[in-house]
């Protein structure tokens, strides 16, 4: 694909004369392309030019007398209800300029989605999206805009939720029809019946019915709505995610696919808002593919881009065709404006991140084997980076640079999300740090080309443990219990390197301190608070560690700076550099400390996924062990060891700054959540006899 925005503007004249001359698709897509750019603003041309590409793609399009969609995958701010309706009123003027029948936005894209509980605490917000509504609606034309809103509830508020997630049909400078959502997820990130009501009616409801539809105020009428003598059942989201044919067991008793199919659309629209994760792709794409060719009836599908908090969204907007052939799909990780014509089969398939085409028949089995997902992974994550500063007006990070994976990693995406004159990375040495560490991490930040430092933490720690040895004798004083052997030492040292990292922050405009932690690490608590857990965004919080080491040597072959990262790095057995090991008198090596990690990875994966108890991992054949022996009692010890060491680190979990959610299942408190109190639960059930004999005892 061809990079419009460096181009000047002699280039791009020739390029789009050259490209109306042949007047084909693809064409249609190229000339696409370059307006993407220009609405982008990553391309600045003369209105003359524009006004010709536009001309030029209206009249390749004029071939097809209807049916011409937009969809405009692009990336809100989260309540910025005025950056977010000056955007839709642009893709609008657009879509309007090239005469299309429609143009399609994500769900909820006035308010952004994932909003939360700042609809309820501050009701505004709402009131502005509604007003901000209306006002876009006056712009339109005959290009009819499907623009997603916050729908306050007015009429018989005596039951229900405050609100409903609505999509509005606007077209001729009318409210034209309102389709509300009627399935509400409730699990995973997602929380929208928390002051969502659930649509009383499946389609489309009239115009009257804006902020005054309840169930008893429902009107009879077509659940279809018709622009330019084409049929349209339109839908949110959750909406299309209930097919009983399709899933083995459905979360709710309506489809509201299947009500829409009875009045025979000619084409199904669903607009959505869904988040990146491992393995969803593989869902989404047999989902909707099987729902188009079930019914025989075109399937167009619109997503949000974007990053939102914890919530990395890829976009991959698509269309399928009446037997379920993809016929388009946009962009993944990128704002575009994708074309597309599902009754004439017309539309351009971009391609999904590399090597996720391979997944989407794989079964769902654990796996070493991560390549198929890295690209994903590492445009998940570096969106969410990138979209976590942009939003919220930072520019800077500030990282640890231990020489260990974990900071490695995190420096890495860091330098491509926000540019290496961006990052700067410290190296804090303690006594115990090894010589190959510390020139690992500057070796590692020359080839980056990010900002570097060194300085020991010795006199911090040495002064720290002085103060404390009269603190605690005082509090011995009045305390028993102290403990024979602590982690005092260790934590003072993860503390005082978190100290300089803050000083940075607070001292240098628009910078934040970067959390290191993994995700296998995090689940055994082996993580230290207000230490490398310490800072306002942890980048790889929800990747374990044995698809860190993959990671780490995709970076190295993929990046446009090859093997950046020191192949000692990726070699070294990982571990805090904290303490000693009394058994080897060297730095104490975190699987020693913990199990190993392809067992442990393994464990998170099957509790994750597959819900398995610990009898049913005691009686699988693990992927470690099929090259490693491990006995009945080493098995026992590990297992017992990951679920009293994930126990008690729930209150870890509870604290994790903000962090993108990558994984299938994650440990993200937006995306699981788990009582802190509940850390005395029994993970091995008692037998019956057990029960009795402790009932009997009680007696």
């Amino acid at each position: 694909m061809i990079d419009y925005s460096v181009l000047n503007e002699y280039e791009i004249s020739d390029i789009a004369e050259n490209l109306a001359i042949e007047g084909t698709e693809n064409s249609l897509f190229s000339l696409s392309e370059i307006m993407d750019s220009v609405l982008q603003n990553k391309l600045n041309i003369s209105q003359d030019l524009k006004d010709k590409i536009i001309s030029n793609i209206k009249s390749i399009l004029s071939k097809n007398e209807k049916g011409n969609i937009g969809l405009a995958q692009i990336n809100p701010i989260a309540g910025d209800i005025e950056y977010n309706a000056k955007k839709v009123i642009k893709y609008i003027k657009y879509a309007q300029s090239l005469n299309l029948d429609m143009i399609v936005f994500p769900e909820l894209i006035l308010m952004g989605y994932p909003i939360e509980d700042t609809i309820d605490r501050h009701p505004i917000i709402v009131e502005e999206n509604i007003k901000w509504l209306k006002e876009i609606a006056h712009i339109t034309g005959s290009t009819a805009a499907l623009v997603g809103f916050i729908e306050p509830r007015k009429y018989n508020l005596n039951t229900g939720k405050n609100y409903y997630n609505s999509i509005a049909i606007l077209q001729n400078g009318e409210i034209k029809g309102i389709v509300r959502k009627s399935l509400l997820p409730t699990y995973s990130e997602f929380n929208d019946y928390r002051y969502i009501e659930p649509s009383p009616v499946v389609g489309v409801q009239p115009d009257s019915t804006l902020c005054l539809l309840d169930e008893d105020s429902v009107v009879d009428c077509d659940k279809t709505i018709t622009i330019n003598n084409v049929k349209y059942g339109i839908s949110i989201c959750e909406d299309c995610w209930n097919n009983k044919d399709f899933f083995d067991r459905t979360l709710y008793s309506k489809d509201p696919i299947e009500e829409l199919a009875q009045e025979k659309p000619d084409v199904f629209v669903n607009c959505s808002a869904s988040p990146s994760r491992a393995k969803k792709e593989q869902l989404k794409h047999n989902m909707l593919s099987f729902t188009a060719n079930s019914y025989k009836i075109p399937m167009v599908y619109v997503n949000q881009v974007g990053a939102i908090d914890n919530s990395s969204f890829e976009g991959s907007s698509r269309a399928f065709s009446p037997d379920g052939a993809l016929i388009a799909r946009a962009k993944s990780f990128e704002e575009q404006f994708l074309i597309v014509n599902p009754l004439k089969k017309i539309g351009k398939i971009y391609p999904l991140t590399k090597g996720l085409e391979k997944t989407l028949t794989e079964q769902k089995v654990f796996t070493l084997e991560y390549e198929n997902d890295l690209e994903r992974t590492y445009r998940t994550i570096t969106q969410g980076i990138k979209d976590y500063f942009n939003k919220t007006g930072f520019e800077r990070a500030v990282l640890g640079l231990s020489g260990g994976l974990d900071s490695t990693v995190c420096a890495v995406l860091l330098a491509d999300a926000l540019g290496k004159e961006n990052v700067f990375g410290i190296s804090m040495p303690s006594k115990i740090t090894s010589n190959e560490s510390r020139s690992d991490a500057e070796i590692l930040a020359r080839n980056l080309g990010i900002n570097f430092a060194e300085v020991p933490i010795k006199d911090m720690v040495d002064t720290t443990n002085k103060m404390f040895v009269t603190l605690f004798n005082e509090v011995e004083s009045k305390w028993d219990c102290r403990y024979k052997q602590s982690f005092t030492q260790d934590n003072i040292q993860a503390r005082s390197r978190a100290m300089y990292l803050w000083g940075i922050s607070n001292e240098f405009a628009k910078c934040l301190p970067i959390a290191t932690s993994d995700k296998s690490e995090l689940y055994m608590g082996y993580a230290t608070i207000n230490g490398d857990m310490s800072g306002g965004f942890a980048p790889i919080a929800d990747v374990p560690k044995t698809k860190l080491f993959a990671f780490a040597r995709w970076l190295n072959k993929n990046r446009k700076e090859k093997n950046a990262i020191p192949e000692a790095i990726i070699l070294k057995k990982p571990g805090a550099e904290l303490a000693i090991d009394p058994k080897t008198g060297k730095p104490l090596i975190a699987e020693d400390a913990l199990m190993p990690y392809e067992f442990l990875d393994e464990i998170i994966w099957r509790v994750e996924n597959k819900h398995e108890h610990y009898w049913d991992l005691m009686n699988t054949t693990f992927q470690y062990e099929k090259k490693n022996f491990v006995s009945k009692e080493q098995k026992t010890e590990w297992l017992d060891k990951f679920y009293r060491r994930m126990s008690t680190a729930l209150y870890k979990w509870s604290i994790l700054p903000p962090s993108v959610i990558v994984e299938s299942r994650s440990i993200n408190k937006y995306d699981y959540k788990q009582p802190i109190t509940s850390s005395r639960i029994n993970y091995k059930g008692l037998s019956r006899d057990e029960i009795r004999g402790i009932l009997n005892e009680t007696v």
